[in-house]
């Protein structure tokens, strides 16, 4: 009879072999492990070695392109790589923002998230392909900023209470522009419809730069647009302030009242800014980039450039902010649900 040659011979003699080859492999396997497991600490610990780019979920001109570009600059002196804005706008932020969400966890792909994209696009919208708690870390809220009710010099109204009684008088006649569904800038006029019992017609763009235009040009007469973009065309007669969304006055528009001094009591609408990193992004880079971030935030220059768009800083610990990341989620939920508010 032939025998097949045994593979590992279990005789008495080969015991000791057989310890060995078990005792090497496990070596071998722990081996593994521990690269696996250091392979993030590793990178941590050398990042970055490579560009690092900024998504910016909306188009150049807006407010989110502004927190962007503010940052990038400093931001690539601090960490010695050049920091890249990237702007993906479409859908009211949705397209950049999901780009960032599945992008590798690794420190190389941030987001600059607003009140619209990570806030209240999770209530807004059934099918949103992101979940803001579950597929961001955040690093550090970046800014406040009221936003500003503006109106093109031809509409016959110079305040918000004589906006109101036209809007009562010409229900779903009068249009305003937003940088798109689901942004601060339909939020503010939703909330606005809502606490002054009036009906206006939503004409939703793709981005703050691109609605600006617009509604200088006179082709939607009504905008809720951010300081950064409406500023400077108040200023210059293009456009007429009727108010503030803040809870106090502009000090970049001090001479315009609150909306709810004039016309609407009890509303208050703050676009915020904030920076954010996929989920499982090493904890030693989100703690690299809020420690660099909020020493950029604290300069001289970079204040300035904020004021004069209309906005604070409002850096944050990076707990901190999570935690204020999620009561927004939970407040412009039940916004949404009371107010009817819809992505249409």
């Amino acid at each position: 009879m032939i025998r097949s040659p045994r593979l590992f011979p279990c005789g008495k003699d080969n015991t000791g072999f057989l310890i060995k080859a078990t005792v090497q492999t496990l070596k071998w396997l722990a081996s593994a492990v521990l690269l696996y497991m250091g392979a993030p600490l590793q990178a941590a610990e050398t990042y970055p070695v490579k560009p690092v780019r900024i998504i910016a979920a909306f188009p150049p001109g807006g407010f989110v392109d502004l927190g962007a570009r503010v940052l990038s600059a400093p931001l690539s002196a601090a960490l010695g790589q050049q920091v890249i804005v990237d702007n993906r706008g479409g859908a009211g932020g949705i397209v950049g923002t999901e780009l960032a969400a599945r992008a590798v966890p690794d420190g190389y792909t941030l987001v600059v998230g607003s009140v619209g994209t990570h806030a209240v696009n999770q209530a807004l919208y059934r099918k949103l392909p992101y979940h803001v708690l579950r597929d961001f870390q955040p690093v550090t809220r970046l800014t406040d900023a009221p936003s500003i009710l503006a109106v093109h010099p031809s509409l016959p109204v110079k305040s918000a209470k004589e906006l109101i009684v036209l809007a009562r008088a010409q229900p779903k006649k009068i249009l305003y522009a937003s940088a798109g569904s689901g942004t601060s800038t339909h939020l503010a006029a939703v909330l606005f419809e809502s606490l002054a019992g009036i009906q206006l017609v939503h004409v939703p763009y793709k981005g703050g730069g691109p609605m600006i235009v617009d509604v200088v040009a006179g082709q939607v007469p009504v905008t809720f647009g951010t300081a950064a973009t409406v500023s400077p065309h108040a200023r210059s007669g293009r456009l007429r302030g009727l108010g503030v969304t803040g809870s106090t006055r502009s000090a970049t528009l001090p001479g315009l009242p609150t909306i709810a001094e004039s016309g609407a009591p009890g509303y208050e609408m703050l676009n915020w800014l904030g920076l954010f990193v996929p989920a499982n992004t090493p904890r030693a880079i989100v703690e690299r980039l809020n420690t660099e971030t909020l020493r950029i935030l604290g300069t001289a220059d970079v204040r300035e450039r904020l004021n004069a768009a209309g906005a604070e800083p409002a850096a944050m610990a990076t707990g901190e902010f999570s935690a204020f990341v999620k009561s927004e989620v939970e407040k412009w939920g039940k916004v949404v649900a009371t107010t009817g508010m819809s992505a249409d």
